[in-house]
């Protein structure tokens, strides 16, 4: 019986030594929490490689820095997420990037210079001229750049039929909605399409009233997500390259070891070339998922299209203004067509 009562009171012991260390294990705080914005929605691939990097860190950091993600808008649209990039008030981010604190930031979304997904991994790699000319223009901003995220190439979506598209100098017979950015308006007019700004929410509703008959700066994946019930054809140009910019306030930046920035750093690199390949992926999946769709879709090789890229490319002049002659020469020694 006294042996008993001993190895029960051993085990006891045991049993409460365990229980005391347990919450003192899972109590024990990060050294530093970085929020993490993103813009798009929870299943998107964009906010699963935001966490991909979330657990990167944790992992290397050995949860000394804790990365929580915030996605689709939750801590605000893109322009205001950069702006408190700037201020210091959100950490890190993946989102477009906004042009109203610099025009020049718009420099990535210029049509026809990149042809192919594998010209993409070498144009969006770390260490590329595009990479570094808007880590330049977003530091003196106070914001430094981390990575890219590639979505995609973007085509012409449409409620009717297009004129010739593959003739830049027919008119396309439509009036395409564009984003509110010069590039996208000087590219869509190059290639014979008439242009309305229509905020993003109505893009929807625009196409279904017929206040617009296409769209555009749209990547298969997105338009068939957001636009399969009204659209009627999809015209797959491939004339410019969504994608999202992965940031990190100077401020937070600056708080960090040169150790862990690598961690960091290196987490969001490994992205854009893992994005490359998914988005490459994702786009041939959801042509043939527009096709299921009763969409119908016009595919081209690299020689069709070669018509409509020089035509596009030739008006890159034309933004000098809003850039900067500096910047738009500097944009064709490196990626004029040859």
């Amino acid at each position: 019986m006294h042996k008993r009562t001993k190895f029960a009171l051993l085990l006891l012991a045991a049993v409460f030594a365990v229980s005391l260390a347990v919450p003192a294990m899972s109590s024990a705080a990060p050294e530093m929490t970085l929020r993490f914005a993103g813009q798009v929605p929870i299943e998107h691939t964009a906010t699963k490689l935001m966490h991909q990097i979330a657990d990167e860190v944790k992992e290397k950091t050995n949860g000394r820095i804790e990365i929580v993600v915030y996605p689709a808008n939750q801590l605000g649209d893109y322009t205001l997420v950069y702006e408190e990039l700037i201020r210091g008030t959100i950490d890190m981010a993946a989102i477009s990037v906004p042009s109203q604190f610099d025009p020049r930031l718009e420099v990535t979304y210029i049509n026809c210079f990149v042809r192919n997904f594998d010209e993409a991994k070498k144009v969006f790699a770390a260490d590329g001229w595009l990479f570094k000319k808007m880590d330049e223009l977003s530091s003196r901003l106070g914001v430094k750049l981390l990575g890219f995220q590639v979505e995609g190439f973007i085509g012409i979506g449409s409620t009717k039929p297009v004129n010739e598209p593959l003739n830049p100098d027919v008119d396309k017979g439509i009036l395409v909605r564009i984003p509110n950015m010069d590039v996208y308006k000087l590219g869509a007019e190059a290639m014979g399409y008439k242009t309305v700004t229509v905020p993003w929410a109505e893009v929807y509703t625009a196409l279904q009233t017929g206040v617009a008959d296409g769209v555009d700066g749209m990547t298969p994946t997105a338009a068939y997500t957001m636009l399969k019930d009204v659209l009627k054809y999809w015209y797959d140009l491939n004339y410019s390259v969504e994608n999202f910019n992965y940031m990190i306030s100077q401020k937070t930046w600056e708080k960090l070891s040169p150790a862990d920035q690598k961690v960091i750093a290196d987490a969001c690199a490994k992205v854009t070339e893992m994005s490359i390949e998914l988005a490459k992926q994702d786009q041939e999946k959801h042509l043939e998922l527009m096709r299921q769709a009763g969409i119908e879709v016009h595919t081209y090789s690299p020689e069709e299209l070669k018509p409509i890229f020089t035509k596009v490319s030739a008006t890159w002049d034309k933004l000098a203004d809003k850039f900067s002659k500096e910047l738009i020469e500097e944009f064709k020694q490196q990626y004029a067509p040859k």
